[in-house]
């Protein structure tokens, strides 16, 4: 891996500890901004330099949202680079350890996911000489304050790195506002700051995202979610059912009796995925509730007799899935339901033409002009309302078109028990 001359924001990132360095007394660096600046690489080489500096034969902890993210984010990219410096390293799937050796002195580095309040039980028991919290802001307050109690070995230290969230985010809370209280060095990240992206780059990242979602990711603010959700679907923005034939169908459901049903049928041309057509019923407005299995009839009358691959359900309709698969006709997946992920991959697929919605989908133009954030200050949520058929297309796109885009796969490949040198 080939590197261009670092920025001075990276170069902080990368030395803050070294002897001589004004910083080398803290006990924290926070690395926080925009996405593609660059923090996360040189925070996670610089956490594996300083161990070397520091200890031998010590361990430490490698945290994100999930395992695959660790593993994605983190170690993926940094073993080229530990290997092309001299280092050995070895990864060990069934326990999720990596052991680095320079020379006479090996480090152990483990992996953990804190997903949830759960996660915290993971990490107990463990002594760690230091840990690096990889979107620090997507973990429970539980997991990280356990995995900080961990770090009990002398001159252990902690690295955080984050984009940006709710200005009431504990975690801007707690070590954002003051971090001398918590004698933290905080470095603020800039797309500007990775000087590998071109201007033809930075444009581009611009224009992906929109609202909320652009403050943060691209401006590096920590802001509260206001107005619309989706404010650039504007009328223009709804295409003509497009002719021709397409390659792949696909239905996504938002199951609902009380409250409505929606179903979007999403059809593949030239790359894109196009919502043609939807089947929408809301029981208030047309004063009966329908059945399962009257639900079911509508999803036949949606497909009419098209072969499609299967249909995306919302994982909490469990008993619409069943009537589907006693039919035996369509597969069911169950669907990704982070919310506001899916809202943003949603917001991404939509400004990069990914995926597109024809002007025969009535109701999903009417709810793309009303889905809003709440006006909580609190958290980010959107309001319940006017929210059926942008379910079921977040959905589609946090489920199929994830796939689509390679975001998930498994091989099978023969290695040595215990070891695997490389990731997937």
């Amino acid at each position: 891996m080939g590197f261009h001359s670092f920025s001075q924001k990276q170069l902080q990132a990368l030395s803050w500890w070294c002897k001589g360095s004004p910083y080398e007394h803290c006990n924290a660096v926070i690395c926080d901004g925009a996405v593609r600046s660059g923090k996360t690489l040189c925070l996670s080489i610089s956490f594996i330099a300083w161990s070397f500096y520091r200890f031998q034969g010590q361990s430490f902890a490698l945290c994100g949202k999930t395992i695959r993210s660790v593993k994605r984010n983190l170690v993926t990219p940094m073993l080229p680079i530990l290997k092309d410096n001299g280092f050995d390293c070895t990864f060990r799937l069934t326990e999720n350890l990596l052991e680095v050796s320079a020379g006479q002195y090996t480090n152990r580095f483990y992996l953990f996911g804190g997903k949830d309040e759960s996660s915290s039980a993971l990490i107990q028991g463990m002594t760690l000489a230091g840990v690096l919290f990889d979107e620090v802001a997507l973990m429970p307050r539980s997991f990280v304050e356990q995995a900080l109690a961990r770090c009990s070995v002398e001159g252990a230290a902690f690295w955080f790195n984050c984009n940006p969230e709710h200005p009431g985010h504990w975690f801007y809370q707690e070590w954002i506002r003051d971090p001398k209280r918590k004698n933290a060095l905080y470095l603020h990240f800039r797309m500007e700051d990775n000087p590998s992206l071109s201007r033809q780059v930075l444009d581009r990242y611009r224009d992906l995202y929109s609202g909320t979602f652009y403050q943060r990711f691209v401006l590096g603010k920590w802001v509260a979610a206001q107005g619309l959700v989706y404010p650039f679907m504007t009328a223009e923005r709804f295409c003509p059912m497009p002719k021709g034939d397409f390659e792949r169908f696909v239905v996504s459901c938002d199951y609902g009796t009380a409250n409505p049903s929606s179903f979007g049928l999403w059809g593949k041309q030239n790359g894109c995925w196009y919502r043609l057509e939807e089947y929408y019923y809301d029981s208030r407005r047309e004063g009966l509730q329908r059945t399962d299995e009257e639900h079911y009839t509508g999803l036949e009358q949606l497909i009419d007799g098209r072969n499609i691959d299967c249909v995306v359900a919302d994982p909490s309709a469990a008993s619409f899935m069943a009537v589907i698969g006693r039919h035996g006709k369509y597969r069911v997946v169950p669907a990704n339901n982070d919310v506001l992920d899916g809202i943003r991959l949603v917001g991404v697929a939509l400004k990069q033409g990914d995926v597109c919605i024809c002007d025969t989908c009535i109701d999903a133009m009417r709810e793309f002009s009303l889905y809003r954030w709440n006006a909580d200050l609190t958290r980010d949520a959107p309001v319940k309302e006017n929210d059926h058929a942008m379910d079921d297309i977040r959905y589609f796109v946090a489920t199929i078109l994830q796939q689509d885009a390679g975001d998930c796969f498994a091989i099978a490949a023969p290695r040595r028990m215990g070891e695997y040198d490389g990731l997937v």
